[in-house]
């Protein structure tokens, strides 16, 4: 659970991080990420086209010390399905210029299937060997997730999680006592859809802003981290915001199920995203 809003203890891994993480998928600029790492945001996500962010975090690594960066990463199934995870993980201490990373998660699990016991075995031997700290698992089955936290199989789990899309609360939040994985977030606006007013919304009626979509996630004490992948330096300032703001009161907690469900029920036709 989290110390407080703005840091938690990532679960059983024990490293201690900002609640609000920074993804580098959208390439905000050099000074939003440096904007970001003077904000205390310390856990980042980043795949190996990340560029810009790696060579941020490269540049800045020396000037600090290793251990105030959690370095997270991953590959694995579907469109990641030729990558080799061993080669991967060497790649990015390659670009990073590190010895470790310290969370790979394994990404692209949508079916059980997609999870079998030799990645298992190949993610569990990248821990041995000291180039992976602790392992993980982006997955959108949430029954699979609430069945990984009950057996304590990873270390990590990066789930989605939003107000449109809060099955987790069912299916994975109430397995994670024994064994104390990890929780991170990601899309707390559900891609842009929920700053959007819905088809027969009223149109004077409240719209959620980024920072209620973020507070809303982390009011929640299940989740150890947010993900945010602002666009610019103004995105990751409003985002930052929310780190003072602190829990949604309970009357916005239930503006924001209300307006999330309405949402999940103009979108649900997609079925890739429900």
């Amino acid at each position: 659970m989290p110390d407080d809003f703005k840091h938690a203890v990532l679960g059983r891994t024990g490293l201690k991080v900002c609640r609000l993480g920074l993804a580098g998928t959208y390439r905000p600029g050099k000074e939003a990420i440096h904007k970001a790492l003077d904000a205390g945001i310390n856990y980042f996500f980043f795949f190996g086209i990340d560029t810009q962010l790696i060579k941020v975090l490269r540049d800045a690594i020396p000037a600090r010390r290793r251990e105030d960066f959690v370095l997270a990463s991953g590959g694995g199934n579907l469109i990641f399905k030729s990558q080799n995870l061993r080669k991967s993980v060497e790649r990015r201490l390659r670009q990073l210029k590190t010895d470790y990373i310290d969370i790979y998660h394994y990404l692209g699990i949508y079916k059980e299937k997609h999870f079998p016991e030799k990645v298992k075995e190949e993610l569990l031997k990248l821990k041995e060997t000291g180039k992976v700290r602790f392992t993980g698992v982006s997955c959108h089955h949430r029954k699979l997730l609430g069945k990984l936290a009950r057996e304590g199989e990873v270390d990590v789990l990066m789930i989605r999680y939003n107000t449109a899309h809060r099955g987790a609360e069912q299916d994975i939040f109430p397995y994670l006592a024994e064994h104390n994985p990890g929780v991170v977030s990601y899309t707390a606006t559900r891609w842009g859809y929920l700053l959007r007013r819905p088809k027969g919304w009223p149109a004077d009626g409240r719209v959620p802003t980024a920072g209620d979509c973020y507070r809303f996630v982390l009011s929640n004490p299940a989740v150890h981290v947010a993900l945010t992948a602002p666009r610019n330096l103004k995105q990751l300032e409003e985002n930052l915001k929310v780190l003072d703001a602190g829990p949604l009161p309970a009357e916005d907690m239930e503006f924001m199920r209300h307006f999330g469900d309405a949402v999940h029920a103009r979108q649900k036709k997609f079925r890739f995203f429900t």
